[in-house]
């Protein structure tokens, strides 16, 4: 107990203004002003946190403990925490800002965010809890060799959990340096240290009540904001949508823009183009939120913290409901930012842009509609987001290093449990380190957009091999294993040659790959790797993938077989 009581202790010294330290690392960075309701609350929360990783380590004893709480969640709360792993920092904060930018534009988040969904819910759900038990790659190997589809699932699951956490990284950075005035660097070693504590003790029972209680603070938090911007626009989108066009042209006025330009560009907020410049981008972009969902690990991780397939679809059907809602809410949070932060000067540094970063435009957005109290909370809230995202996404790269690499690939499936628990542990702080360095490289970046990137190469990788590997008794160890890593590598290697990476981080002049998003050609090449490397594999291992085809359909579609959940 003492020594939880002293973490506690840490964190929240952690959390408090530091300018001795600010100064001495970022020379003439100015403090902001203290806020102690948005200092009270993070430390209430972190108290809270821990209080329940405690809780939860205690009732944390075996491998299936540590990654799925046993399976003994519900479909209600299981759906509720998908819901808050789901809605990230790119979700809140990302796509706010983007509305805040560029208008309608940023919708294609929200609709490609959401319409992934219903392919987990009607194609997936209930045949990834029936094959399941840890990882997706229980899965996605179920009927082939398991070392070379496993340690593709691995790899995948590894980079699509790198790109995923720099999001998470860079919003608390930014979140945490606003607020309190400590440097960007600073702020995000601090979230790697809490994210590792969450995982290291509590495991999966502890991330799945931290997502839960994120989603409450959240989805509660968003509907006050909402609603307090309807409010002042008298219960009127129309209102709200042409105030908002109309601040975007005495901005485009005040930057020097005809009365001509300025129109139009006070239009074009309510129009396509602004952020996604050709139809290329656009398709493909689409194409990466909407099949991204449906291979993320962390989010497909959660089908087996479930008793059975029946809570499995009824957490994707809650699940479902709480985004959808969520995404509304996060339109009507943009527009809003654009009429009420864009217009208050104290919110914009010296050349026009949101202070604290261009991913702070709803923070700033709480603070306009209900003062310091609902900017500390809603602050409170963006910082829950992220640890709970952040945790999860920790914990399935942890499980695909322990249990699919250590555990069945490098020790064929006869490693204890406590030596499974250890490599987790192990490769936990490896992530938190890496989380914190990749936070710093693209401090600059959108966190949405960054998003946007792991959703590519999951779209490209996993999802073709699950749903291949789930629906065709065609494809086979080869072709699953080789066709996977050709999609997943095609769209890693054009997404480093992308604008977003090649230009704008790296800053090394024109991009090779001109497209903002790679799926358009990486997911093709994904699907049709798979089914032309399996078409020609003529070896004895394919006859066997071919020929168990048959019995994994029956144990998917009725059950039997399945795990069951644990007995606590």
């Amino acid at each position: 107990m003492k020594a939880w009581l002293a973490a506690l202790a840490t964190a929240s010294i952690m959390l408090l203004p530091l300018p001795a330290f600010a100064a001495a690392l970022e020379g003439e960075a100015q403090r902001q002003p203290v806020n102690w309701v948005a200092i009270l609350m993070f430390v209430a929360f972190v108290g809270l946190t821990l209080w329940i990783t405690k809780a939860a380590a205690a009732r944390t004893r075996t491998a299936s403990d540590f990654y799925t709480a046993g399976g003994g969640i519900s479909g209600f709360q299981n759906g509720l925490a998908m819901a808050g792993d789901y809605m990230s920092a790119a979700s809140f904060l990302g796509i706010s800002a983007q509305i805040f930018n560029d208008g309608y534009d940023g919708l294609i988040y929200s609709t490609g965010f959401l319409v992934g969904w219903p392919i987990l819910l009607f194609l997936m759900a209930e045949r990834l809890r029936n094959l399941g038990r840890f990882t997706f790659a229980d899965v996605a190997s179920y009927r082939f060799a398991q070392p070379p589809v496993r340690s593709f699932a691995a790899v995948s699951t590894l980079l699509v959990v790198s790109f995923y956490l720099i999001a998470q990284m860079v919003g608390a950075g930014q979140l945490i340096k606003l607020l309190f005035g400590l440097p960007y660097a600073v702020a995000v070693v601090i979230v790697g240290a809490l994210m590792m504590l969450y995982v290291l003790f509590g495991g999966m029972r502890a991330t799945t009540w931290v997502q839960i209680i994120k989603a409450v603070l959240l989805l509660g938090g968003a509907s006050f904001m909402a609603l307090m911007v309807l409010a002042q626009m008298g219960f009127s989108l129309e209102a709200l949508f042409a105030r908002a066009v109309e601040v975007k042209r005495q901005a485009a006025l005040s930057g020097g823009a005809t009365m001509a330009e300025a129109a139009e560009r006070g239009r074009s907020i309510m129009a396509p183009g602004n952020f996604i410049k050709d139809p290329v981008s656009a398709i493909s972009f689409g194409l990466a939120l909407m099949l991204g969902t449906a291979g993320l690990p962390h989010i497909l991780m959660r089908f087996f913290t479930v008793p059975d397939a029946k809570e499995a679809r009824k957490s994707v059907l809650w699940a479902t409901g709480w985004i959808g809602y969520f995404y509304i809410l996060t339109f009507i949070i943009g527009f809003g930012a654009i009429v009420l932060v864009g217009t208050e000067p104290s919110y914009l540094d010296g050349e026009g842009a949101l202070r604290g970063g261009g991913n702070m435009a709803a923070i700033h957005l709480a603070h306009a509609i209900g003062g310091n109290a609902f900017l500390g909370f809603i602050s409170a809230v963006a910082f829950a987001t992220i640890l709970a995202v952040v945790a999860g996404l920790t914990l399935s790269a942890a499980s695909a290093v322990s249990h699919d690499l250590y555990a069945t690939v490098f020790k064929h499936g006869r490693a204890g449990s406590a030596d499974e628990l250890r490599v987790s542990r192990l490769t936990t702080l490896a992530l938190g380190a890496l989380a914190v360095l990749l936070g710093l490289v693209f401090e600059k970046q959108n966190v949405a957009f960054m998003v946007s990137l792991a959703f590519a190469l999951a779209a490209s990788g996993n999802f073709p091999v699950l749903i291949l590997s789930l629906l065709w008794s065609g494809c086979t160890t080869r072709g699953a294993a080789w066709g996977g890593t050709i999609g997943l590598l095609t769209a890693f290697v054009l997404t480093l040659l992308s604008p977003a990476v090649w230009t704008a981080t790296f800053d090394l002049g024109p991009a090779p790959f001109p497209y903002s998003s790679a799926a358009i050609f990486s997911v093709p090449a994904g699907f049709l790797s798979i089914w032309l490397i399996s078409l020609l594999d003529r070896s004895p291992r394919a006859a066997v993938d071919k020929a168990g085809y048959p019995a994994q359909r029956v144990r998917a579609e009725t059950g039997i077989g399945a795990f069951a959940a644990s007995d606590h």
